[in-house]
């Protein structure tokens, strides 16, 4: 049974609007906003004390790890970390162990995750070269959408298969999700910087081999095979200022063709090599600081239309490695909502467009049903927030089973307060209760 909630005297952001006022939650939904709403008994007041009270986070790209790599992650220690983090829902990709290729594989990561995600979920079901019958037969509801590889990827997940390409646009039921970055110039740029450095390539060197080069021919062939075949086409973590002239200012919802910005490529440049190394090394690679302004200034304009964290954890044993040894990926789940408000305070981005970004955003773009949104009748998926409360993260606050951050050592100036999901409190005051379990995102399609 829900307990019935009244969050009291909170600076609420809501379509495009700030309004002063409470929110009541009864049965897992907003029952009420208004100006003022009077407790009664048996309900919970929360008082916000005149702090942000925002709809949870959306992530729309995290790799969780489960089934196949308990050592980085699993469904319960990275959900529980991304409630800290202000994400309500997330969507989990499919190079898992086994890969999620299959409508069987798929359906076994829902039914796991009913057991042990913290917040709620959807799964990408991936494409290979030769996975063409799963994709047709994939209904436009099921899931968050199909992920393509189009390079760097592990296994048979990378689709460098022409015709498979071609197919895929052209027949996918639902929305395709790119990774784009094109191998063949990254192995050219390997081969010329081994000859050079050998086995000891420095780290700074990661945005010369994933150059901006190779995501812009990948990134460019996904937005021609999506034009030719009308695809609804989601382009994942652009890195590069160059990519962002295959993009559309304007209206979310009159596009084909979306973007996502990552949390770390907004808020770190090529110069944290230096002091992060393989610490920051991911795929596509953190770039200059003229693409990382490049790609703040897209947010703004509505060339970007949604952030992700694209959370990827590794242990510390593996990131000590070399160049061509340490893996790429981040842990980013944690502090995603308040690493996106540094923005905020350094004035770059208004209250209403970081929530368009990380909630209302994702939740029209991929057509989630009910949620997103601070709406009366929608699931009770809220964020409270405290701008004024700066701290440096350190290694002892890490939740991530990797037990490491690349954003150690960093101030941060707002807290996630408490994380409500499904009208549960599911965070508060640094506390998670491990009793709550998210739900399947159900889509309108």
């Amino acid at each position: 049974m829900h307990t019935d909630i009244l969050v009291k005297n909170a600076r609420m952001v809501n379509d495009g609007h700030i309004l002063e006022g409470d929110l009541l939650i009864s049965g897992g939904r907003i029952q009420r906003v208004a100006a003022e709403i009077p407790a009664s008994g048996g309900v919970r007041v929360l008082q916000a004390d005149g702090r942000l009270l925002l709809p949870g986070m959306i992530d729309d790209q995290v790799h969780f790890r489960e089934p196949g790599a308990p050592q980085k992650a699993d469904m319960l220690s990275e959900s529980a970390a991304a409630l800290a983090g202000g994400i309500t829902s997330f969507m989990d990709m499919p190079n898992t162990n086994p890969q999620t290729v299959t409508l069987a594989a798929l359906e076994n990561k829902f039914a796991l995750a009913a057991e042990r995600a913290m917040a709620n979920y959807s799964f990408y079901l991936g494409a290979t070269n030769d996975n063409l019958s799963q994709i047709q037969t994939l209904k436009p509801n099921q899931t968050c959408g199909i992920k393509v590889f189009m390079g760097a990827s592990t296994g048979n997940m990378l689709v460098d298969s022409a015709p498979m390409l071609e197919a895929i646009f052209r027949d996918a039921p639902t929305l395709v999700a790119t990774h784009c970055e094109d191998t063949p110039t990254i192995l050219r740029n390997e081969r010329k910087f081994r000859e050079k450095y050998g086995e000891e390539v420095p780290m700074e060197c990661h945005p010369q081999i994933r150059s901006a080069e190779a995501c812009y021919l990948s990134s460019s062939m996904a937005v021609d095979l999506a034009r030719r075949h009308d695809t609804r086409l989601h382009l994942l973590h652009l890195t590069t200022a160059r990519e962002l002239d295959l993009l559309t200012a304007g209206p979310l919802d009159e596009k084909r063709i979306t973007a996502e910005a990552c949390v770390h490529h907004l808020f770190f440049d090529d110069r944290d090599y230096e002091m992060k190394g393989a610490f920051i090394k991911c795929n596509p690679a953190i770039k200059s600081r003229a693409d990382r302004d490049a790609i703040r200034k897209a947010l703004v304009d509505n060339r970007i239309d949604v952030i992700g964290t694209d959370h990827a954890p590794h242990t510390i044993e593996e990131k000590l490695g070399t160049y061509f040894k340490a893996p790429a990926g981040l842990p980013l789940v944690q502090w995603a909502l308040p690493m996106v408000l540094e923005l905020y305070h350094d004035r770059l981005i208004s209250l209403e467009q970081l929530v368009e970004k990380t909630s209302h955003g994702p939740a029209r773009l991929f057509n989630i049903s009910q949620r997103g949104y601070l709406r009366e009748g929608y699931w009770a998926d809220l964020v409270l927030i405290d701008l004024v409360s700066p701290y440096r993260i350190e290694r002892e606050s890490v939740r991530y089973k990797c037990g490491w951050s690349p954003l150690e050592g960093y101030r941060l100036r707002s807290r996630v307060v408490t994380t409500i999901v499904n009208g549960e409190v599911a965070y508060h005051e640094g506390r998670v209760n491990q009793a709550v379990r998210g739900k399947r995102l159900e889509f309108e399609r």
